[in-house]
């Protein structure tokens, strides 16, 4: 669910996967561990928000639903910023065969059709990135937001792709798969 911000009251705990600033000096915050702080803010208008986004939230196309708003409030595609903070990489996020084969059966989309350079194409389209260890499937869902994001015509010169892995870096975050902790990381954008 995407809430507006100026609609919640406050004192309030609405539980929802994103939330839109529609009005000026907003701060907008997310809760994350292993899933995807996705940030959107328009250059133009200074509407923002926030995404909290992992496998189930690609699988619904949460990202295109996003967008789908900020169309509705007149944002131009160029002047949609992205950027997709700290999550867990695909090297630590491993999967089953059926999981990894559903998952892209319902996030994937290939028919996008985006001038990018070669060096560009083999980093996010090449499917080398997918292979086995354990009988487990790596999964990458930085790649998988990028490409959602290339979908809905955000010029790739408009998204930016943290390389941080919240797995990995154990004094710097909290992750789920890692230690099973409640703890979470609070990631926020300002209008």
């Amino acid at each position: 669910m995407i809430v507006f911000g100026s609609n919640l009251k406050k004192g309030t705990k609405t539980d929802a996967d994103g939330i839109v600033g529609n009005k000026c000096n907003q701060n907008l915050w997310v809760y994350t561990a292993d899933c995807m702080p996705i940030f959107f803010a328009d250059k133009r208008t200074r509407n923002v928000a926030t995404l909290h986004c992992g496998r189930k939230g690609l699988e619904k196309k949460i990202i295109k639903n996003l967008v789908k708003i900020f169309d509705n409030l007149g944002t131009s595609r160029d002047n949609l910023l992205v950027a997709i903070g700290p999550a867990i990489s695909k090297e630590h996020y491993l999967v089953d065969k059926m999981t990894l084969k559903e998952f892209y059966r319902k996030a994937e989309n290939k028919n996008i059709t985006v001038n990018l350079t070669k060096a560009e194409k083999d980093l996010y389209f090449s499917d080398s990135n997918r292979f086995k260890e354990n009988n487990l499937n790596k999964l990458d869902l930085k790649r998988t937001a990028f490409r959602q994001l290339l979908n809905e015509n955000i010029p790739n010169t408009n998204i930016e792709i943290s390389n941080l892995c919240t797995y990995k870096l154990k004094n710097e975050f909290n992750s789920w798969r890692r230690s099973k902790t409640y703890s979470r990381q609070w990631n926020f954008i300002c209008s």
